[in-house]
């Protein structure tokens, strides 16, 4: 081999694991034949949910969620697994084409004997579902899954036969069966365990608290805030759906140089269960530099030209900023846009689990509610270890964290990815949301929570476990932690204001809200004095201090082990490490660097002036 060959394959080779460790790595769900797959006919020439064995309308809240779930259960994902099939004495080498939890495709192997594979045929099927391939908590290896022929058939310009299969045991059942009560027990045990020893700790901080009050007063304010939000988190429950309560909503999609997701977010947005006269989409082009712009129009395109019941081309339309003016601007212009008293704000990297919507409105039915949140997931959890970290601190921060704060009616951030407001409430506030500054300087980002606070000042705002869309994480240290930057900064500026009133609120909400300001900021400050301080002035190991963190990640690992059960559990335990040695730092930074408004992730309008083709500076 040539040296000029050697290194070009050299160079191909790193070029190709560069690509590999910036892929995104997602499920590929199967798409129907139909665009708006899940959009009910008001017209009745089809109804998607009778084709989904059974019909959803008319039932009540119990019934409804039984549809949901069960159509949820039915949801094919694109994959490639090697399979074998044992039908009595002989096994068959297959491979997996797509799969749901109720049943999979399988191409038989060539030369098999397709007499044994006729349909009612029972089987047995051995594989692996690997990580990515199906939504969080079904990675497993499956051995002797019972399952029924229920159709083979030949394809044209294609060789073997293709078998559709019914599982006797849902995968979730079969979980359930292999590991499920076996993981439920041990993360029973072992919460209960670093319950009782914090617990016993912070009993041990009261006994000693005369001797140094500061740092265990810290200690049992950290201690009982974390455990109320677990506490509170697990008694919280989200709002049942009401079929027929469906107010006008406007999903607006704020969009800048978003050009790889914005098809998918839009697709998301508009393929809602929902009824078609009440939900419109409008798509706001913060004058990006990339080719976003005719990605959606190429989107919106499709759409309309392939709808024939819908009224799609009278339901989405897109505009474009004259120059770009930022997020704020976008999702204002949007505002002004919309027909509807409900406006969903969504990220143009995030994406609508179908039933979104509707459950998003349900807590509307209260005349003080002013926002909702939805939960967010981790779309591309098994990229790296960094996104699976991510991972486990979305749900954690969404179902115990944000949902202890829905149990009183105060969430103090409806986020970005996935939030619903009152229409003459977002309006009213406006023109001091788009003109916020800080320190004298002009408000760029936050804007999740600055209009929180705008809405909670006088109005409920609360947290709907059930309403969910997933979001693309950043999967490289450097963006993520620009993100995290962004985010304290926010937090500190927004969580000031709050101060101002939350108060007034309900009064574990307010104790609560308190608290968990206080924390953070004095967090650093006590790391410090445990970690150097004390060694060396006393000449001792803090060992309740590491001993404390321990439990606090194991307390999040647990906790997502109990709720998930996913493989990703563990890495709550990292991202608890890596706050303490990365994270924590950028707090005592984001206290003197108010000012800043670069998003670091983005660029705002200062920022794209100065750039060349379009591109952010690093």
């Amino acid at each position: 081999m040539s040296p000029f060959n050697s290194g070009a394959l050299r160079l191909l080779d790193c070029r190709r694991r560069i690509v590999k460790e910036h892929c995104d790595v997602l499920t590929r769900e199967k798409k129907d034949r139909r665009l708006l797959s899940h959009v009910p006919d008001a017209s009745g020439v089809r109804s998607h949910r009778d084709r989904r064995r059974g019909n959803g309308g008319g039932r009540g809240p119990e019934d409804f969620g039984a549809y949901i779930r069960e159509d949820a259960a039915g949801r094919r994902y694109l994959v490639d697994y090697e399979v074998t099939v044992r039908v009595e004495k002989d096994r068959i080498k297959a491979r997996a084409l797509d799969i749901s939890t109720t049943g999979m495709l399988l191409h038989a192997e060539l030369g098999c004997d397709e007499s044994l594979l006729t349909e009612g045929t029972t089987l047995s099927l051995s594989f692996e579902i690997t990580p990515g391939t199906l939504p969080e908590g079904y990675e497993m290896k499956i051995k002797d899954l019972g399952a029924t022929v229920v159709r083979s058939f030949h394809k044209e310009n294609a060789e073997g036969l293709f078998i559709g299969v019914q599982f006797a045991d849902t995968l979730a059942e079969f979980a359930n069966k292999k590991r499920g009560r076996y993981m439920l027990g041990l993360a029973s045990f072992f919460l209960f365990v670093v319950v009782f020893v914090i617990i016993m700790m912070r009993a041990e901080s009261v006994l000693y608290f005369r001797f140094n009050k500061t740092l265990y007063l810290y200690s049992i304010i950290a201690a009982t805030l974390l455990l109320s939000r677990y506490l509170f988190g697990a008694l919280y429950r989200p709002m049942k759906v009401d079929p027929d309560f469906t107010p006008g909503v406007t999903i607006i999609i704020p969009c800048f140089n978003e050009e790889t997701w914005i098809d998918r977010t839009i697709l998301c947005a508009i393929n809602q269960d929902y009824p078609p006269e009440q939900l419109e989409v409008i798509v706001v082009d913060d004058h990006s530099t990339d080719h976003s712009c005719e990605v959606i129009q190429k989107t919106i395109d499709s759409l309309t030209a392939s709808d024939q019941l819908f009224h799609t081309d009278q339901r989405i339309r897109w505009i474009r900023q004259p120059q770009n003016m930022g997020k704020r601007e976008a999702m204002a212009r949007g505002a002004e846009l919309s027909t509807k008293p409900l406006l969903v704000f969504v990220d143009s990297d995030s994406f609508l689990d179908p039933y979104a919507v509707r459950n998003l409105v349900q807590p509307f039915k209260d005349e003080k509610m002013g926002g909702v949140s939805g939960r967010t997931d981790v779309a591309n959890t098994y990229t790296n270890s960094l996104t699976k970290m991510q991972s486990v601190r979305y749900y954690i921060a969404f179902r115990i964290m944000k949902a202890a704060e829905g149990y009183f009616d105060a969430v103090t951030c409806l986020s970005g990815p996935l939030s619903c407001y009152r229409k003459d409430l977002v309006l009213a506030h406006k023109e001091a949301w788009l003109h916020q500054t800080f320190l004298g300087q002009k408000a760029t980002f936050g804007d999740d929570r600055s209009m929180t606070n705008f809405i909670l000042r006088g109005h409920r705002t609360t947290y709907q476990d059930t309403a969910i869309c997933s979001t693309i994480v950043p999967n490289t240290h450097r963006m993520f932690l620009r993100q995290q930057m962004r985010w304290k900064r926010s937090w500190l500026r927004e969580s000031l204001i709050a101060a101002r009133y939350m108060w007034k609120k309900e009064p574990f909400a307010a104790i609560f809200f308190y608290m968990g300001f206080l924390v953070p900021i004095i967090a650093p400050i006590i790391v410090l004095y445990n970690v150097f301080y004390v060694p060396i002035m006393y000449r001792i190991v803090p060992l309740g201090f590491f001993v404390g963190m321990f439990l606090m990640a194991a307390l999040m690992s647990l906790a997502q082990l109990f709720l998930r059960r996913s493989t990703t559990w563990i890495y709550g335990l990292w991202f608890c490490i890596y706050y303490e040695l990365v994270l924590l730092w950028q707090m005592p930074v984001a206290w003197f660097t108010f000012w800043k408004s670069n998003w670091g992730t983005r660029p705002t309008p200062a920022d794209v002036g100065p750039q060349k083709g379009g591109k952010m500076k690093p």
